[in-house]
């Protein structure tokens, strides 16, 4: 696919997001959309191109850091439902509760009693959500080992990217099969048929993109909330500027 035509889609799907946000905020809505997968399968881009031009305010991205001494000692999922939306309200996880089921488990940050009660508890918590009124969708980008080190390789080798790559992307590398065998027990326990888990090839990344806001929009009922028509006043003499004071300082312009 050509940046072009890419361009095109992506535009139409953001104007669907944008009825999708106002059916949303207008009928007080809840929705959690998760997205989940390995380093570098495109998380991030798909989060972007879905709330890039959207309302702040309305759609929030929940992409939390390594938990505080604090957090350890709490219930696993107290800081992630500190996160949860409210009425009207959408919240993106880049990355989520799921962290336990992964890098935790796999790196050693847990134990195996706590990955168990993880696999036991979460359909449990989950359920919760969606009785509590909570639209909750669960996306896993697929990507593979070649294509991984591809983007790796972009990051260590572009120094707008460089900053994405940390410690952690080089054990994950030397990690594969033991994440490959702690996503598939994840699948396993928390896909149900109340939260299914929806997987998405990742390897092209504008085509997963577009296949993601496609699949999403699919699956809310949202409805076509016309904007009001709105008349701009007239520019009468009184709603004219003043000049701006010489002694206020102006930024040099380079370009």
């Amino acid at each position: 696919m050509d940046k072009q035509e890419y361009k095109q889609q992506l535009k139409t799907l953001q104007v669907e997001l944008i009825q999708l946000q106002q059916w949303v905020a207008s009928s007080g809505q809840k929705l959690v959309v998760i997205f989940e997968g390995r380093d570098a399968a495109g998380k991030g881009g798909a989060i972007k191109a879905i709330s890039e031009r959207l309302n702040p305010r309305i759609v929030r991205i929940a992409a939390l850091g390594k938990p505080s001494d604090k957090e350890r000692q709490q219930w696993y999922f107290q800081r992630y439902v500190e996160q949860l939306p409210g009425a009207g309200e959408i919240v993106l996880f880049d990355r989520s509760w799921y962290n336990r089921a992964g890098v935790e488990k796999v790196m050693g940050f847990c134990n195996d009693e706590e990955h168990q009660e993880f696999l036991r508890a979460c359909p449990e918590f989950e359920r919760m959500l969606i009785r509590s009124g909570i639209r909750l969708v669960k996306y896993w980008f697929s990507v593979s080992a070649d294509v991984q080190e591809q983007r790796f390789q972009e990051r260590l080798d572009n120094p707008l990217k460089r900053w994405k790559f940390s410690d952690m992307d080089l054990i994950s590398r030397s990690r594969w099969r033991e994440y490959s065998q702690a996503r598939n027990e994840m699948f396993k326990h928390t896909d149900t048929e109340d939260s299914p888990w929806y997987i998405i090839d990742a390897n092209h990344d504008k085509k997963a993109r577009l296949n993601c806001i496609s699949h999403l929009l699919s699956l809310v009922p949202y409805q076509q909330l016309p904007f009001p028509k709105v008349e701009l006043p007239g520019m009468e003499e009184h709603h004219r500027d003043l000049a701006i004071p010489d002694k206020v300082k102006r930024i040099p312009e380079p370009f």
